[in-house]
């Protein structure tokens, strides 16, 4: 089964922190790399970062880039995404996504470069 389930997300104040995770099959997990979407009310969904099947490519958005932190633990079939210094801004539904290719594209922010994708976590940030 080709279930993508994301976890951790939740209510927090500005500047404190998140560790989302997903969890997927062998069969993604092994295969592809993966990325970590996002999408606020009204808003278009944004990728905000990808990394490589083997980890060790990675790739952020500049509205992320310095705050968020993209890794894989491939023993345990789990991406994750620690976001740190979390802003108002950071309040969006985010998702996880996998398929199309072992690397991060050029096109890696882009939903057409991903074939599998999670249910989505909401986070909001808000005092």
């Amino acid at each position: 089964q080709d279930d993508m389930v994301e976890s951790g997300g939740g209510l927090v104040q500005p500047g404190n922190s998140l560790r989302l995770s997903c969890t997927t099959s062998d069969a993604i997990f092994d295969r592809y790399a993966m990325g970590w979407f996002r999408q606020g009310t009204g808003k278009e969904r944004e990728g905000i970062s990808c990394i490589s099947w083997s980890g060790g490519t990675t790739h952020y958005a500049d509205s992320v880039k310095g705050r968020f932190t993209i890794s894989r633990d491939n023993s345990k079939n789990t991406l994750y995404l620690q976001m740190n210094n979390l802003e108002p801004d950071d309040t969006a539904m985010y998702f996880c996504a996998a398929g199309g290719y072992s690397y991060c594209s050029p096109s890696w922010s882009l939903q057409s470069d991903y074939n599998y994708w999670g249910q989505g976590t909401q986070v909001t940030v808000s005092s």
